[in-house]
């Protein structure tokens, strides 16, 4: 599909801004918009090939503008598998944003731990991932590109500078494995024991679509957790979308301090491929 007239309108209605740096904003990550400055909003409706999200908590919005010195697109929601069944619904958006001239992509979400000593209102880095459902947004591509070494998807240097941050700031960053459930039903205790067996660290609905669409487009990736909840089994806690946006609420100013100091820091040995 041909992008150039939505590349046009974004570059038209903010041509002070050459974003180099995109951003998806998951729930409890709304906050980094208030850090921006020098902004331009754009709702998803007038960019065709940008999604409709259907879920709470996900505004629709495209935000032009800087963080510290750094020009950036923050995408105040996404399309998760789970709303259509198709898994490529961020194909289009990244594609366009890498146009525009991105080659980092910096995603956030909010999961739920597997690990008693992670608990509700942590923050975890995303080390690796678990395709569970084993879908790809890279069926029907064509080309060797396709393959995509997955090796080091979540860039082993962009998380080393943002534990440099948290350290700076003294806050604790958690490294782990997102395991990935298509949703949109929260997991079975039994599937969080599976997921705990083969090594996840938390789970969620989101996230690996885009990594995958990204590596496959070149782009760097670094993402982040926040941690709403344990999993099914390992509380008592009665679990639901509304109480993940409660808690995601209540923790989302100091999570998105973090995020807008770790984009902002970025140095030219970092942010460029």
């Amino acid at each position: 599909m041909n992008h150039t007239d939505t590349c046009h309108t974004i570059a038209r209605r903010a041509p002070h801004i050459q974003p180099r740096i995109a951003v998806v904003l998951g729930s409890g990550w709304g906050g980094l918009t208030e850090h921006l400055t020098d902004t331009v909003q754009m709702a998803y409706t007038d960019l065709p090939g940008f999604p409709q999200p259907g879920v709470a908590g996900h505004s629709a919005t495209l935000w032009l503008g800087r963080l510290g010195a750094q020009a950036v697109a923050v995408m105040s929601g996404r399309q998760h598998g789970y709303e259509s069944g198709a898994v490529d619904g961020m194909a289009a958006p990244l594609h366009i944003l890498q146009q525009l001239g991105c080659h980092t992509l910096v995603q956030t979400n909010a999961a739920g731990s597997v690990r008693a000593d992670m608990p509700p209102q942590s923050l975890m880095l995303l080390t690796d991932h678990l395709n569970l459902p084993q879908r790809s947004p890279l069926v029907g591509a064509t080309g060797s590109e396709r393959f995509v070494n997955m090796v080091d998807a979540y860039d082993p240097a962009l998380r080393q500078h943002a534990q440099r941050v948290a350290q700076a700031q003294g806050m604790t960053l958690f490294e782990g494995v997102y395991a990935w459930f298509l949703g949109p039903q929260f997991e079975t205790p039994a599937e969080i024991r599976m997921a705990q067996r083969l090594g996840a660290d938390a789970v969620g609905m989101s996230t690996v679509p885009e990594t995958l669409l990204a590596r496959h487009a070149g782009l760097r990736v670094l993402a982040l957790s926040f941690i709403t909840n344990f999993g099914a089994g390992m509380s008592a806690e009665p679990l639901s979308h509304a109480h993940t946006l409660s808690q995601a609420q209540s923790g989302s100013a100091q999570a998105s301090h973090l995020l807008a100091h770790i984009i902002a820091t970025l140095d030219d040995g970092l942010d460029t491929p």
